[in-house]
């Protein structure tokens, strides 16, 4: 189970998105149990101040690369046993912006990674996501599910750019012997997500803090499954330690509409925000939750922090925010592809 002390067997490892939400808690987690992090990202997505707080600790390397990029190997020369590939736009804000990139990230970002893991003979793991599974079918979703999703929608950049890394590395691992596994995950939250990234969490605590009127799409009916990101990282690392080659999913085991996310929001803030309801995304999921059944059999994997714990100390993490870290939008606005990405001057919309 999660509440207990997992060895992590590594020596030296690469995160490649490590300035990132979910890669600065797996560069954190690395280092305190004994491993060397190089923190490999460009920035586009990610804050070097996710990492600030690392760089004084021995063992600790940012390098400022695109995993994308022809050289990047080279820029990494390890040798690492391990990789973990998390570099790509994964927010709606920022995939809807960066579309070439979040499409280069899935393609040549993950040969790369995958090189660099052959190079070294390390175990790689690909973050990949439930969005493979696009707007379900089947509920809850299992490993062996392959998913409904548009693959020319405004969400395709993303979804698609997940199918094709798990698409390689499941080729990688049967022609080369790629020691190369799959961590499908689902909605994670906590400290270090940022404001307004088009995310339900962070998006609807920032918007509760402001006194602003919380947006929630549709009828808010829809459904997601949130797990707080230290149990994500747990889950990470076992399936990275449990040399399994098929994708494995790991997110949290309560599902809950968006509009009682908003109302619990509401209530942990002592907000006094109503909730206005807006247009809902296109191909958004109608219903979003994991089967975690192969996690539990094979990794003793489950997630153990309550979702009103998660909650609290996300929202104490956003009120030491100023207000102005509170409401910064995506960097480089981009033309909005098909009337789908925010304007600059706009709030994203909330999807998950």
């Amino acid at each position: 189970m999660t509440g207990e002390t997992f060895a992590v067997p590594w020596r030296r490892a690469v995160v490649t998105g490590g300035a990132g939400f979910l890669g600065s808690h797996l560069c954190e987690r690395l280092l305190d149990s004994g491993a060397e992090v190089d923190c490999a990202d460009n920035l586009v997505c990610g804050r070097r101040e996710n990492v600030a707080h690392l760089e004084a600790r021995s063992g600790f390397r940012y390098v400022h690369c695109d995993v994308s990029a022809p050289d990047c190997p080279r820029l990494l020369p390890g040798p690492y046993d391990l990789v973990l590939h998390f570099a790509c736009p994964a927010s709606p804000a920022d995939y809807l912006r960066l579309p070439l990139e979040t499409l280069d990230a899935g393609s040549l970002g993950t040969r790369n990674a995958l090189t660099i893991a052959e190079r070294d003979g390390a175990r790689l793991l690909l973050a990949s996501t439930s969005e493979v599974y696009g707007d379900p079918l089947v509920h809850p979703q299992h490993e062996g599910y392959w998913g409904n999703v548009n693959p020319v929608g405004p969400r395709s950049v993303y979804d698609e750019s997940k199918r094709f890394a798990e698409a390689l590395v499941t080729a990688h691992a049967g022609t080369h012997g790629a020691d190369a596994g799959i961590v499908r995950l689902f909605n994670t939250y906590g400290p270090r997500m940022r404001a307004h990234d088009g995310r339900a969490v962070p998006t609807f605590i920032s918007q509760a803090l402001a006194g602003e009127p919380l947006t929630v799409t549709g009828d808010g009916s829809q459904t997601r499954s949130l797990c707080y990101v230290e149990d994500t990282v747990d889950g990470v690392l076992r399936v990275a330690a449990s040399r399994s080659v098929r994708p494995v999913n790991i997110g949290g085991a309560d599902e809950i509409t968006m509009a009682e996310l908003a109302r619990r929001v509401i209530a942990l803030t002592g907000s006094r925000s109503p909730i206005a309801f807006v247009d809902r995304p296109v191909d958004d999921p109608g219903r979003r939750r994991p089967d975690t059944a192969l996690a539990r059999e094979l990794l003793g994997w489950s997630p153990q922090v309550p979702w009103e714990e998660g909650l609290k100390q996300t929202i104490a993490y956003f009120t030491a925010l100023s207000p102005k870290e509170r409401t910064l939008l995506p960097r480089e606005p981009a033309e909005p592809p098909d009337g789908q990405a925010p304007r600059p001057d706009e709030e994203p919309p909330v999807q998950t």
